[in-house]
């Protein structure tokens, strides 16, 4: 026994290690109840907990009407329970710990773009969702505006954020998965360029006989010239694609420069098999995208420049 006095962790400190605790380990929850021994400390720890893990995860959710599912993200949190879903123009009110909606609204006026941001923000929406339904076996993605979203006419700049999500839960089988990406886009309205960041983060973790985890991002850049929004929308969209394609194929490649007796084990072999299965390496059309004829695809030379298409 310690010589010192035993002091009691204060329920605010219980608080803080459960959140560490329940933050990154979901699964281990009920764990952490029993270990608390105190209900009303883990509801709070859990309130807090969830919320981030869920927006962190970008975890998707479908709406109470069945119209299509909602992403959390802080790009369409309005407060802690209430996420907009700019495709459909609703409101939904989010169970965090339960992972489901259990109200939806009609969206407000104030909470929505202007008809000349809409304009665009739609029309990317429509790409995004034809290349996230050739490209995921089980991908989400939604558009929101960032800033500018009361911008009735030409004349100033605005942004977007286009979000993708996709997931394999498949604990009967040990092993989850998850590719996160985020793409900001600046609208110049002077330079009259559309300036691309983007932000792909990819998480494996086969957990039979043994406890494998792959966690691994990159940052993006790029750029195209501020057009009409159904040709921004195009453009963006094959940048998109072109980066999103390169990294899976360098993750692959990485896999198959491993070195033979270190890395090259059944457990890591299963979890990059999960990577590898979150993302189609041909679309469901089963061609690869005609890089060397994009410009038939209304893209623009400014496009095919930044990319190096043809060189």
């Amino acid at each position: 026994m310690s010589d010192g006095p035993s002091e009691d962790l204060s329920d605010r400190q219980k608080r803080e290690i459960a959140v560490c605790l329940i933050s990154p380990f979901r699964r281990g929850c009920a764990d952490v109840r029993a270990l608390l021994e105190d209900d009303a400390v883990y509801e709070a720890a859990a309130a807090e907990a969830f919320p981030e893990y869920n927006k962190a995860h970008l975890v998707s959710l479908e709406l109470p009407d069945r119209s299509g599912d909602i992403i959390i993200t802080t790009y369409g949190e309005l407060d802690k329970n209430n996420y907009l879903d700019p495709r459909t123009a609703q409101v939904a009110t989010v169970d965090h710990i339960k992972q489901n909606c259990t109200k939806l609204r009609p969206a407000a006026d104030e909470e929505l773009p202007s008809a000349y941001i809409e304009e665009f923000r739609s029309a990317l929406d429509v790409e995004l969702s034809k290349y996230v339904g050739e490209a995921y076996p089980k991908g989400v993605c939604a558009v929101y505006c960032t800033s500018g979203k009361d911008l009735e006419v030409p004349g100033a700049d605005f942004g977007l954020a286009a979000v993708i999500s996709a997931a394999r839960r498949s604990p009967q089988n040990f092993c989850n998965g998850s590719w996160r990406s985020i793409w900001t886009l600046e609208f110049n309205d002077g330079s009259q360029f559309v300036e691309i960041k983007g932000k792909i983060q990819v998480g494996a973790h086969y957990f039979e006989e043994g406890n494998v985890q792959l966690d691994t991002n990159i940052d993006c850049k790029d750029s195209t010239i501020f057009q009409s929004p159904e040709d921004c929308a195009v453009a963006i969209t094959n940048i998109i694609r072109h980066h999103e394609s390169e990294y899976l194929s360098s993750l692959e490649e990485s896999y198959l420069n491993l070195s033979d007796a270190t890395f090259k084990l059944p457990l890591p072999i299963l979890c990059f098999t999960c990577v590898i299965d979150l993302r189609r390496k041909l679309p469901v059309t089963r061609t690869l995208f005609p890089w060397h004829n994009t410009l038939a695809l209304s893209l623009t030379r400014d496009l095919a420049k930044e990319l190096a298409i043809g060189k």
